[in-house]
């Protein structure tokens, strides 16, 4: 049996709760290519590196119960 997911909007609370809120969008592009470790971005719009990961998302997770986690990009050398 799958379990239904909820529609609803949780309060309407907006995802990114600070991070440069007097632009249309947030957009950022990074090159990795050359990276000897790997590059974590932030997923949960809490850190306060952004667009890198500073896992604030860790509190973030306890507080809330949401799934974020970060996005890690690895750079394979050829």
């Amino acid at each position: 049996v799958m379990a239904r997911r909820s529609t609803r909007v949780c309060d309407a609370q907006p995802i990114n709760p600070s991070i440069r809120k007097d632009e249309a969008k947030v957009v950022d592009k990074v090159d990795v290519s050359g990276e000897d470790k790997p590059q974590v971005f932030c997923r949960c719009w809490r850190s306060g590196t952004f667009p890198m990961c500073d896992a604030a998302h860790v509190k973030h997770k306890e507080a809330t119960v949401d799934n974020f986690v970060p996005l890690i990009i690895e750079c394979k050398q050829k």
